[in-house]
Protein backbone atom coordinates (compact mmCIF):
# COMPACT_ATOMS: atom_id res chain seq x y z
CA UNK A 1 0.00 0.00 0.00
CA UNK A 2 1.67 3.58 -0.90
CA UNK A 3 -1.21 5.64 -0.53
CA UNK A 4 -4.75 6.05 1.02
CA UNK A 5 -6.77 9.06 1.49
CA UNK A 6 -10.48 9.98 1.89
CA UNK A 7 -12.20 12.92 0.90
CA UNK A 8 -10.10 15.50 -1.15
CA UNK A 9 -6.85 13.99 -0.20
CA UNK A 10 -8.85 10.66 -2.30
CA UNK A 11 -9.78 12.89 -5.03
CA UNK A 12 -6.09 14.17 -4.99
CA UNK A 13 -4.60 10.09 -5.48
CA UNK A 14 -7.22 9.60 -8.47
CA UNK A 15 -6.10 12.37 -10.04
CA UNK A 16 -2.27 11.75 -9.61
CA UNK A 17 -2.86 8.50 -10.93
CA UNK A 18 -4.98 9.29 -13.88
CA UNK A 19 -1.77 11.28 -14.73
CA UNK A 20 0.39 8.85 -14.82
CA UNK A 21 -2.15 6.24 -16.79
CA UNK A 22 -2.68 3.87 -13.58
CA UNK A 23 -6.01 2.73 -13.83
CA UNK A 24 -8.46 3.49 -11.34
CA UNK A 25 -11.11 0.79 -10.78
CA UNK A 26 -14.33 1.95 -8.19
CA UNK A 27 -14.62 -1.27 -5.94
CA UNK A 28 -16.36 0.75 -2.38
CA UNK A 29 -15.44 -2.60 -1.07
CA UNK A 30 -11.95 -3.19 -2.05
CA UNK A 31 -11.20 0.05 -0.77
CA UNK A 32 -12.77 -0.19 2.71
CA UNK A 33 -10.52 -3.55 3.37
CA UNK A 34 -7.62 -2.04 1.46
CA UNK A 35 -8.04 0.97 3.99
CA UNK A 36 -7.37 -0.82 6.85
CA UNK A 37 -4.04 -1.44 5.34
CA UNK A 38 -1.11 0.57 6.48
CA UNK A 39 0.86 2.74 4.39
CA UNK A 40 4.04 1.01 3.27
CA UNK A 41 3.09 -2.38 4.49
CA UNK A 42 2.43 -5.29 2.76
CA UNK A 43 -1.33 -6.35 1.35
CA UNK A 44 -2.48 -8.97 4.35
CA UNK A 45 -3.17 -12.87 2.74
CA UNK A 46 -6.87 -12.48 3.38
CA UNK A 47 -7.09 -9.84 0.31
CA UNK A 48 -4.64 -12.09 -1.92
CA UNK A 49 -7.95 -13.58 -3.48
CA UNK A 50 -9.10 -9.91 -3.98
CA UNK A 51 -6.28 -8.46 -5.43
CA UNK A 52 -5.16 -11.38 -7.78
CA UNK A 53 -8.94 -10.61 -9.19
CA UNK A 54 -8.64 -7.05 -10.10
CA UNK A 55 -5.17 -7.79 -11.42
CA UNK A 56 -7.16 -10.28 -13.94
CA UNK A 57 -9.64 -7.80 -14.61
CA UNK A 58 -7.06 -4.75 -15.38
CA UNK A 59 -4.99 -7.84 -17.24
CA UNK A 60 -7.93 -8.69 -19.77
CA UNK A 61 -8.81 -5.06 -19.82
CA UNK A 62 -5.54 -4.09 -21.15
CA UNK A 63 -5.05 -6.94 -23.34
CA UNK A 64 -8.34 -5.96 -25.62
CA UNK A 65 -10.14 -9.01 -23.68
CA UNK A 66 -13.91 -9.02 -22.60
CA UNK A 67 -12.66 -7.84 -19.23
CA UNK A 68 -16.29 -9.22 -17.30
CA UNK A 69 -15.53 -12.28 -19.62
CA UNK A 70 -14.75 -15.69 -16.75
CA UNK A 71 -11.18 -16.57 -16.44
CA UNK A 72 -9.83 -19.93 -16.97
CA UNK A 73 -11.01 -22.58 -14.74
Amino acid sequence: MVAKGYGVVAEAIIARAREANVYVHDSPTLVNLLMQVDLDSHVPPQLYVAVAELLAWIYRLESGLDPDAPGPA
